[in-house]
Parts: structure tokens; C-alpha cells; sequence
């Protein structure tokens, strides 16, 4: 029987430690967020968001982005440096840079930031996990990963017997990895780094993503695999090379999604609703200027949103050499026609199910019973509210102005 998001659930994976890096998650940010299932512990938080929803009455609220130097932050920045949310009638405060996912969900537990980036597993185990109220309004962008490896591994079969590192566990990474070992005969371990492993074993790391190219370069990983522009930069510095994108294995896949607490919907809706018009503005003109959102991101660009060189931004936003992929065979659909990363809006009902459907016969660590017990229709319907991101698509000429079909359905294809 599916339970409801106030449904006690706990998951705390194990995962390395890790140095102050943009995006990944160390065991101590694992403990703290895993601790917010306990009510002593996140009380102090919600306090202090109740304080803040009582300060933020009516629709004049500051729209707070809290973000990781990532390029999954693009729609967020995007709108906040063409200044979107004005044109919408909001007020913004600089986007706040965090270092880690576990600060940023709790800045958003709290109410310090209340319109995020998360990636598409982490808002269930958020909602089922932590049991807090988040809601996601729609997807930030699709693809933007990869599975990069050392130069001298020419296929998925030859990382058996090695290392590959991971974000962390509840990440659509690891549930494309593990897909693709499946797939080639492999299977996915957790164990010391030093352990002896079969040759059909694979030992999953958690790693931050700002160490994986430094880790492939010293060979104490074969692999990686995570969001740009991390593979990218592996591959710009000579250090190794993409074998397989995720969008190539989970077609049109989300990887980060649009989140904000539920309290903030059911009190403005039309500050939700205005929130959502400038991400999915935002959404179509990276799209439609793919160079000028990668100078727009880049270090030396006028916001310095994040630490990164342009020529890095720019071959995973701009793309012009996904052809190459294509005929190097990196690239295994050719027919599906993607970009290295793309944005859409719509949250599509199947691919919540589905991913609900992946995570059950996926390795993760910790407590994973909320996983056992949720219903992937029953995930669709309660942790995606669509209202308002379907009359934001509308204002912009629909689905079709994002280049896919006009339905607000669509079927799942996942082909290792």
C-alpha cells in the first residue's frame, strides 16, 4: 500500500568523503540530510521556513535560487541574468551558490532559498524520504551526463573488474550505470577500494564530481560517470573520453528537476505560476542560444555564475560536435536525433513511473523501504504538480516550440 509523503522513511547511503566540490554528496552531507527524517532534528528547519512563509505573505515574495555550478542550473541562471522573473513581475536576490546538495536542501527546507535544481531521484527520496513537502513544477533540462572512462577502455565489458565512480546513489547516473552493466554481463558492487573483484564485478565509489577528473588522471577510478561539464572538461584536457552519453541510453531522459515546497504553492499560486513562466522563457531561449548561455555561465562572463571556462560550457551547451559522437560510435541511436543536453519542461507522468520502476532494482545503500512500498502511478501523481508549467508551455506555442510532439504523453524507451 503506498503511504503519503508524511510517512516515516529514512535512506542513508554510504558515500565517501568528499572535499568542497560543487555537486557531490560526503558521508557527513548524507547523515545530515538522512537526519531530517527524524522530527527533532528537522523541527529547527521548519521552524525556520514557517517563520520565513509567515514573513513571505502575498505574492510579493523574492524568488531565492539556490543553485550548484553546474550546467543543470542553466534555466535558473538563465532567467535570472535576462532578467525573466522581472519581466514577470517578481523580485530576485542573487542566486546563492551552494557546495553541496545536502546544503542546498536544507537552505530549502528552512526557506532561505525556495526554487531549486534537484536531480529527479533525489525529490522522491526527498518527499517519500524525508517526508518534507516538495513539489516539482517541471523538468529543468534533459540529458547533460556521461560516462566517461579512461582512454584505453573501448567498451562497457572491459570496466569489469574495475572502479567506476558515481555522485551518489539516489542519482539517474547510477541507475543508467547499473543498467549498462546489467546489460553487458556486469555486476555492480560496493566495497573498499581496495578489494579484490571478480571479473564480472564492478565496484561503485561515490565520488564529487569536481574529483573525477583528477581520480581518472591518477587511475584510482577507470570511470566515471555524471552531469557535465565534468566529462566534458575530462575530455577538453586529454585526461579521457566519453563512451556513452545517459541521453543515449534513456531517451530524453530528466536529470535535474524545477522543485519548491508545497507550501509556497497552496499559498501563492500565482507566484508559482509566474516562477514557472520565466524557467520554461528561459528553457526556450537556451535553447535557441546555446553559445550565449554557455558565455552567460562561464567564469569570465558577466554573472560568474560558476567556476567554469567557456570552451568547456560551450561543447556541452553549444554541442557542435555531437555529429562526431555520432560517427565515432559513442553515439548507439543515431535516429533519436539529441542534443548532449537539452531543456523541455513538460514533467511526462511515464518517465516519474518509470524512474520509480529503475530504483527499485537498483543498488543503492542505506534504508531504501520507502522505495519497496511506493506505488510509481501513485509517485506521479503526488510529488508532480503540472498545472502551472502546462499554461507556461502554452504562452510559448506549446510543446512543439521545444522541438517534440504536442501530446502531453509520451512513451519511455530505455536501451542499453
Amino acid at each position: 500500500m503506498t503511504r503519503s509523503a508524511s510517512d516515516p522513511r529514512r535512506s542513508r547511503p554510504h558515500v565517501c568523503a568528499a572535499p568542497d566540490c560543487g555537486c557531490g554528496i560526503t558521508r557527513r552531507d548524507w547523515l545530515r540530510i538522512g537526519s531530517l527524517a527524524a522530527a527533532g532534528t528537522a523541527a529547527p528547519l521548519l521552524r525556520a521556513g514557517d517563520a520565513r512563509a509567515q514573513a513571505d505573505k502575498g505574492d510579493d515574495v523574492p524568488v531565492r535560487i539556490g543553485y550548484l555550478p553546474i550546467t543543470d542550473a542553466t534555466p535558473l541562471l538563465v532567467a535570472h541574468s535576462r532578467k525573466l522573473f522581472e519581466a514577470e513581475g517578481l523580485r530576485t536576490e542573487r542566486p546563492r551558490l551552494f557546495r553541496s546538495w545536502a546544503q542546498i536542501v536544507e537552505a530549502f527546507i528552512a526557506g532561505q532559498v525556495n526554487v531549486v535544481h534537484l536531480l529527479s531521484p533525489t525529490t522522491l527520496w526527498i518527499r517519500y524520504g524525508s517526508q518534507f513537502p516538495a513539489k516539482v513544477v517541471a523538468w529543468n533540462h534533459l540529458s547533460g551526463s556521461a560516462l566517461t572512462v579512461a582512454k584505453n577502455i573501448d567498451s562497457v565489458s572491459q570496466l569489469g573488474g574495475k572502479t567506476v565512480a558515481i555522485p551518489f546513489w539516489y542519482s539517474i547516473h547510477n541507475i543508467v550505470l547499473q543498467q549498462l552493466l546489467r546489460a553487458n554481463g556486469l555486476q555492480a558492487v560496493s566495497r573498499p577500494r581496495n578489494a579484490t573483484l571478480a571479473p564480472n564485478e564492478v565496484n561503485l565509489v561515490v565520488l564529487a564530481p569536481a574529483e573525477m577528473v583528477s581520480a581518472l588522471a591518477s587511475h584510482s577510478v577507470a570511470g566515471y560517470i555524471v552531469a557535465d561539464p565534468f566529462n566534458a572538461a575530462a575530455e577538453n584536457l586529454g585526461i579521457g573520453k566519453v563512451l556513452r552519453f545517459v541521453g543515449d541510453v534513456w531517451k530524453n531522459h530528466a536529470c535535474c528537476l524545477v522543485t519548491l515546497s508545497e507550501r509556497d504553492i497552496a499559498q501563492r499560486p500565482q507566484w508559482a505560476q509566474r516562477v514557472t513562466n520565466a524557467l520554461v522563457k528561459a528553457q526556450l531561449w537556451t535553447r535557441n542560444n546555446q553559445l550565449e548561455s554557455a558565455k552567460l555561465l562561464a567564469a569570465d562572463g558577466e554573472g560568474r555564475y560558476t567556476p567554469h571556462p567557456l570552451p568547456v560550457l560551450a561543447k556541452v551547451l553549444a554541442a557542435t560536435d555531437y555529429a562526431g559522437y555520432e560517427q565515432a560510435g559513442v553515439v548507439k541511436h543515431k535516429g533519436w536525433y539529441q542534443r548532449r543536453i537539452d531543456f523541455q519542461p513538460y514533467p511526462y507522468p511515464s518517465y516519474t513511473e518509470e524512474l520509480v520502476r529503475a530504483l527499485k532494482t537498483t543498488k543503492v545503500e542505506g534504508d531504501a523501504r520507502f522505495l519497496e512500498r511506493l506505488e510509481p502511478a501513485f509517485a506521479a501523481r503526488d510529488l508532480v504538480d503540472d498545472r502551472f508549467v502546462r499554461k507556461s508551455i502554452e504562452q510559448v506555442g506549446g510543446l512543439a516550440a521545444f522541438g517534440v510532439p504536442a501530446a502531453f504523453s509520451r512513451q519511455e524507451v530505455v536501451a542499453p
